[in-house]
Formats: structure tokens, C-alpha cells, sequence
């Protein structure tokens, strides 16, 4: 892992909108990973994120926004929530207005939130690594994850140096268990389509680029270690975001409070 991996993950408060980006990188999409069937997943309220265990929610370009509409149920209740950004999509003004349409001043769910960006893969698996010691000093019931493993699909960054940051990523994941926190990855990874998909099965990004076989494997991997694992998917008659739980049921999304 490199020596400077955490030099430009920037830890904000949520009242915060901008961040200096240090090393930033381009990440590679990929598309066209078969999911592993899970248990049958427990039947809860849409947008509720998992009391505990490891849930992966996938399956649409727009997803790792989308854990916005997972926060205000949580953060109503009093719920303090941790959020490690690899996509940089955090918005406070977004959850500004859903403390407000819940009744709640902004400012309130600010105090339960605390975000850390990272801009690398090997940022984002110091921040992993690190999450015990945020918890001392933040005690969260959830934990948000974006952009993992698409991070460490930069093709700047060599595949064995990805493999090695990607994997002690999920080893630090697996040692948040026995921990009272709820874990969600919010992936982007499967979310593109690209020419080369017929002749590889696997794409490696828009432009056709080739994406060596051990990064490929990164997504099944993740799922591999899930308790849960959701899909967002179209309603192609009504346009409403449905999320399917793999191995279960689905649940047609509704207002997004």
C-alpha cells in the first residue's frame, strides 16, 4: 500500500460542500458481473439501510448518490452515520432538504454525520482500515461505502497494486463483524455497457480498454462477502426505481423521505 495513501482522503463535516482533490484519479467501469445469489433477504421499509451485517446495493450508474435517501430514517431516529466516499458524491445540500421535508433542521442531521473522501483505491482502504479508531471518536450505527471496488479499477494504478489495496479492503471489512454497525457499499461497478462486452464477457470501461481478469473478479468478490445484496433497477412502465433483493423478492421504491 502506498505510503501516502491517506494524504489527500479529506475528513469534512457534513455541513461542508467542497474538498481539495489531491491525486485524483479516473476510475475504469465495468459491467456485465453476474451477481451471487444470496440467502433470502430479510423483508424491510425501503430506504433502511441493514441494522447489521455487509450490504451491497448495485445495478444503476446513479448509486452511489443514492444513499442519500437511505440517511433520514436513520438520522430522525437519533442514528449517527459514518461515510467514506470513494464516488464523491456526498451532497449537503441534499440532505439539507431531506432533514427539512422530515421536519428537522439541518443542522441536526449534520451533528449525526461525518464523511471522509478518499481519491485513491489505496485511500479508500486506509479509511477502511481506519474505521475502528473513527468509531472511537464517532460512534456511528452505520457505516457508507461508495465507490468499491470502482476505485480500484483506475488504470493508473497497477493491477497487482489494486489486487493488494482491494483485498485488504475486504479484510477490513471482515474484521467490522462483530462490530454493533451496519455496513453498506453503494457500487457503481456494474453499471456501464461497453463494445467489448460480447468479446470478453467482461468489459473493461467506455472506451473498450481492457480490464485484467483479478479486477474483474473484485465485484464477485464483494458480493461473495455480503449478508445482503440489493439491485436498483427501472420500472420500464412507470419509471419507479425498484430495488430487488438477489435471492429474495423485490420492493418498488417509493418517496425518497
Amino acid at each position: 500500500m502506498a505510503s501516502d495513501s491517506i494524504s489527500a482522503a479529506i475528513t469534512v463535516s457534513a455541513e461542508s460542500n467542497s474538498a481539495v482533490v489531491v491525486g485524483a484519479r479516473h476510475a475504469v467501469p465495468l459491467q456485465g458481473v453476474t451477481a451471487i445469489p444470496a440467502s433470502p433477504l430479510p423483508q424491510r421499509k425501503p430506504w433502511a439501510l441493514p441494522p447489521s451485517g455487509l450490504a451491497v446495493f448495485y445495478g444503476r450508474p446513479e448509486t452511489p448518490r443514492l444513499f442519500h435517501y437511505f440517511l433520514p430514517r436513520l438520522l430522525a431516529e437519533g442514528k449517527q452515520v459514518l461515510c467514506l466516499d470513494g464516488a464523491n458524491r456526498f451532497d449537503p445540500l441534499l440532505i439539507a432538504r431531506l432533514a427539512r421535508q422530515r421536519g428537522h433542521e439541518a443542522a441536526e442531521f449534520n451533528r449525526r454525520i461525518r464523511v471522509a473522501r478518499a481519491f485513491t483505491c489505496f485511500q479508500l482502504t486506509e479509511l477502511l482500515v481506519r474505521v475502528p479508531r473513527m468509531l472511537e471518536k464517532f460512534a456511528a450505527d452505520a457505516l457508507v461505502v461508495t465507490a468499491l471496488p470502482d476505485l480500484y479499477f483506475d488504470e493508473d494504478v497497477r493491477e497487482r497494486d489494486a489486487c493488494v489495496a482491494f483485498h485488504h479492503a475486504l479484510d477490513a471489512l471482515r474484521a467490522l463483524r462483530p462490530l454493533p454497525l451496519g455496513v453498506a457499499v453503494f457500487s457503481d461497478a456494474t453499471s456501464f455497457e461497453t463494445p467489448r462486452r460480447a468479446g470478453c464477457g467482461l468489459p473493461a470501461c467506455r472506451t473498450g480498454r481492457y480490464l485484467e481478469p483479478a479486477r474483474r473478479m473484485m465485484f464477485t468478490q464483494l458480493t461473495t462477502q455480503a449478508t445482503e445484496l440489493w439491485r436498483f433497477a427501472l420500472d420500464g412502465e412507470g419509471g419507479k426505481l425498484r430495488l430487488i433483493g438477489e435471492g429474495s423478492g423485490e420492493q418498488v421504491l417509493g418517496d425518497r423521505r
